[in-house]
């Protein structure tokens, strides 16, 4: 299991990760799949034949604990669109579900791949700061269920709960980033359950999976981190609604790539 050190550490990530959340909308899975990774390589466990699937699937786990967190501290902000959140949750989850039960068909590597380009794309995307045109507006409930579905199915293979796509489309929509962030905050709780939900079911009679594992949950790191992310995610949620839009931006397109890297790193 888990010494003292280890755990200590976790939690320092695992508060940073909560802040991050809060912050800019996400569910902090960017940070905890590459944390749930080096803890399994600690433990001399990352060669293990799904230790993404695992690391993902308690990104899941951990994530419902952090996006309810962050979805009451920016609903207690008036910040988030609940009818966008009915319009996009259905078709989100559904995406989520069969995007987890597709992942364990998929390699290692190629989910972490998958991670790596996906990540640094979008950081492009946000760092650029591309102005939308000013007649741009979020589609109607139908194009908000498709564009939930496809983020869903993105959303089970790389372990998020979501912002680091709905944020930039909603902006792309000309939605005000503290608005899209605090939306982003309410899409991502559900994300999270049926993430965790599909993770769970898609691991169950898999073998070989390290002790303390439950489905594609490793049950030590879901209950350390998940404490220190709840108690962070509010501190988050605080000050992004102290800060101005273009150094909200900023902030979410560096830590994109700074999480890339340190995969991209990993991985070579």
């Amino acid at each position: 299991m888990l010494d003292i050190q280890l755990i200590i550490i976790m939690l320092a990530v695992g508060s940073f990760a909560g802040f991050i959340a809060g912050l800019l909308g996400i569910g902090g899975g960017m940070i905890i799949v590459p944390v749930v990774l080096w803890v399994l390589q600690m433990q001399g466990m990352e060669n293990i034949a799904h230790a993404q699937h695992l690391a993902v699937g308690t990104s899941f786990a951990i994530m419902v604990f952090t996006t309810f967190s962050s979805m009451m501290a920016q609903n207690r902000k008036g910040a988030v669109d609940w009818q966008v959140v009915k319009r996009m949750a259905p078709g989100m989850i559904f995406g989520v579900l069969l995007g987890s039960f597709i992942a364990k068909h998929i390699s290692n590597g190629a989910l972490q791949i998958f991670f790596i380009v996906f990540t640094v794309l979008i950081a492009l995307k946000t760092l650029a700061d591309a102005k939308p045109k000013p007649s741009r507006s979020l589609p109607g409930g139908a194009g908000l269920s498709a564009v939930g579905t496809l983020f869903g199915v993105v959303s089970s293979w790389v372990g998020i709960g979501g912002g680091s796509l709905s944020v930039p489309f909603m902006m792309y929509c000309n939605v005000p980033v503290h608005k899209a962030v605090g939306t982003s905050a309410g899409l991502a709780w559900p994300i999270a359950v049926a993430g965790a939900l599909g993770y769970l079911y898609s691991g169950w009679n898999i073998s070989g999976l390290p002790e303390g594992s439950f489905g594609f949950w490793y049950l030590p790191a879901v209950a350390v981190l998940s404490v220190a992310t709840v108690v962070c995610a509010p501190l988050g949620v605080k000050v992004a609604h102290k800060l101005q839009p273009a150094k909200l931006k900023l902030a979410f397109g560096i830590l994109l790539l700074v999480i890339a890297g340190r995969m991209l790193w990993r991985l070579i």
